[in-house]
């Protein structure tokens, strides 16, 4: 280190030592303020992950104390437990078309109801409506949608001559039911996606006309680009909200048939509350993080081939 940084250092500690009575104050309360951000932290989030952390290397069945067995959960649930595999497969197929197809149809509509028409306003309402109900209760009701004897979607299906399927009951079904029924909270992703389509400058669309563009190249070549921080955005969301769906297997198949629909959320809750096993479970949550931190940062990594940001070219 040289002198000059010698000096400012203690430079710098000689001015933390002068601070005034008032600025010292206003650090206090500073503190004060964030403390219950703070507090919460420690206890609702850190506390659990080191909580976690540890019961994961114990056998513990909250009947009776943890007994440390170091990895010994972890080497059973890579090497001797077919079910973790079957939950990550389950979960993981469902991610890879429930979270593109809710996107694609977000953005669909978005730029439908991004027009000016009569009664914009209310259809922006009742498609976004959907978002906000009780996971059980739509559960409760793609069961009577799905329904072999007397389901809507049979109906519907019967009308043009196709004999609909067992949906909920059928190996081959139960989870392509469960993926269309993802689709039904696309509302959510349609209202982020409108307050990004009404951000892009409308002079970069004029500039187009001039230019001869036609709606596909304003679309691929604008919109597409100008919008891409959002569509990051929802597909990280959306990545980590498929990968921790529980409500639908548990309420509406039970993991079932054959465990075609055992999401992973689902066997930890199984493990945890039906078995007893916290230890295992906690293993299995650390499993689950550990795979959805990986796959987000692999999306953050390559987003700087295909996102653009409109600040960092002005900076430039």
């Amino acid at each position: 280190m040289g002198l000059s940084s010698i000096a400012a250092a203690k430079g710098e500690r000689l001015r933390r030592t002068k601070r005034s009575p008032m600025a010292r104050r206003e650090e206090l309360a500073g503190w004060l303020m964030a403390a219950p951000w703070v507090l919460g932290i420690l206890l609702w989030i850190l506390g659990p992950f080191a909580g976690a952390a540890y019961l994961s290397l114990t056998d513990y069945d909250i009947l009776s104390r943890a007994n440390f067995i170091g990895l010994d959960n972890f080497r059973r649930m890579l090497f001797e437990d077919p079910l973790f595999w079957t939950a990550m497969r389950v979960t993981t197929v469902y991610a890879v078309f429930s979270v593109p197809l809710s996107i694609a149809l977000g953005l669909f509509l978005a730029l439908l109801l991004n027009a000016r028409i009569h009664g914009l306003a209310w259809l922006r309402t009742i498609y976004y409506l959907p978002a906000v109900l009780s996971g059980v209760a739509v559960s409760f009701l793609w069961i009577w949608v799905f329904s072999a004897d007397w389901g809507v979607l049979n109906y519907l299906l019967s009308l043009v001559g196709i004999r609909g399927p067992n949906w909920l009951t059928s190996e081959k079904w139960a989870l392509p039911a469960l993926i269309i029924m993802s689709l039904w909270g696309v509302g959510g992703n349609l209202v982020i996606y409108l307050a990004g389509l009404q951000g892009v400058p409308t002079e970069l669309y004029e500039a187009a006309v001039v230019d001869g563009a036609g709606r596909w190249r304003k679309f691929w070549h604008i919109t597409l680009p100008m919008i891409s921080p959002v569509i990051l955005f929802q597909l990280i969301m959306g990545i980590i909200g498929a990968l921790q769906t529980f409500t639908q297997g548990y309420v509406m198949t039970q993991g079932g048939p054959n465990n075609a629909t055992l999401f992973f959320i689902l066997y930890l809750w199984r493990n945890a509350f039906q078995y007893l096993k916290m230890g295992y479970a906690s293993a299995l949550a650390w499993a689950i993080f550990a795979y959805i931190l990986l796959l987000t940062l692999i999306v953050l990594r390559t987003s700087e081939a295909w996102v653009f940001y409109a600040g960092e070219v002005k900076a430039r």
